[in-house]
């Protein structure tokens, strides 16, 4: 590993053999966090091509099983992916109103990464929200609702899960090759049949300018083309928060409203946009335009919100609990979320 290491720190090319070398010593624990540490510091200096980064993603998705499905799920099975910012709650109201239009969403999210959000830290601002589920687990809750979120397991990717959470302490989460690698790796191992990527520009993006964030959905969409997953990726502002609310429980109140056919409008371009992309490559439209208005009908009729308690309670939540979040009134909604305990109102001078 330290020749490795060496090799990459110098400007080489590694090898298909020595990438999966390195990830196997990530999967096993043979490779010390100093080490990956180091590798990871020399992928964020000295970059990686396209021919490495496919290798790299191909290697973390072997590091783990892959999920099965149906046959008769072929086609269907979608997820989306946000390369990150501040107040992006898309994915909540995004995979119940994908499986209300006829999806499988088996949707394996993150948690907060340098300033951004988690999706799962989100769900477990929600009483009982079990965010760990088995692929049968998985398997059982896409049957019945359509959708599940969850985080990732020891079984899926598990090199990623390592790298994730280095990449955090080592200020090396922009690291070339490293997201597209910990991006689809998850996705390959999810079987998809189509995935949309949501690149975000800007301020507090991943990717401070629109060329920066063109360059990496580039390099995303190719590389999951190569998988064999048909994929399309969004570029889209992060100079600000997404919609109005930036927390885990106000974001999920946010999410609510949304579902409800509310909710501020940049979320809700956001959500349709993305989703009727899903919706057209996966064939359930003829075109991006259509599946957004059949996403936004899921959002209007309450067939996504329905959907959404539905997931609630397979992943964990009580029944009662689930109802009132998503049938209650604002303040019944923020009973069950609670509140902080000390507020101070800031005045705009």
């Amino acid at each position: 590993l330290p020749t490795l290491i060496r090799k990459k720190r110098d400007g080489e090319r590694l090898e298909d053999g020595e990438i999966r070398s390195f990830v196997r010593g990530v999967t096993e624990g043979t490779a010390q966090e100093g080490q990956i540490g180091a590798m990871l510091m020399a992928i964020r200096l000295r970059g990686m091509d396209a021919g490495e980064t496919l290798a790299l993603t191909r290697a973390m998705a072997g590091s783990g099983r892959a999920l099965a499905w149906p046959p008769a799920w072929r086609g269907l099975l979608v997820d989306k992916h946000s390369t990150g910012g501040v107040g992006d709650k898309v994915s909540l109201a995004l995979a119940p109103a994908l499986a209300a239009c006829g999806c499988k969403v088996p949707m394996i999210s993150g948690r907060a990464l340098g300033h951004t959000g988690g999706t799962l830290d989100k769900l477990e601002a929600i009483p009982g929200f079990q965010a760990t589920q088995s692929p049968q687990q998985m398997r059982s809750i896409l049957e019945r609702v359509g959708c599940c979120i969850v985080g990732q397991s020891e079984e899926l990717a598990p090199a990623d899960r390592v790298l994730y959470g280095l990449r955090d302490v080592t200020a090396t989460q922009p690291s070339g090759a490293a997201p597209p690698a910990s991006i689809l790796s998850k996705k390959a191992a999810e079987q998809l049949s189509a995935l949309v990527l949501d690149v975000k520009f800007g301020s507090a993006a991943l990717c401070p300018t629109q060329d920066s964030a063109r360059e990496l959905a580039h390099s995303l969409v190719r590389v999951g083309e190569q998988l064999g997953i048909r994929t399309a990726a969004v570029l889209s502002r992060m100079e600000q928060p997404l919609g109005r609310c930036v927390g885990n429980a106000l974001e999920v109140l946010e999410a609510l409203e949304c579902l409800e056919g509310g909710g501020p409008p940049d979320l809700r371009e956001l959500v349709t946009a993305l989703g009727g992309l899903l919706l057209w490559r996966c064939g359930l439209a003829g075109g991006a335009p259509q599946g957004r208005e059949r996403l936004a009908r899921a959002l209007d009729d309450g067939s996504a919100l329905r959907t959404f308690e539905a997931m609630l309670g397979a992943q964990g939540v009580p029944p009662s609990t689930a109802r009132q979040l998503c049938t209650g009134t604002p303040e019944q909604r923020r009973g069950v979320l609670g509140r902080a305990r000390v507020c101070e109102e800031l005045p705009a001078p």
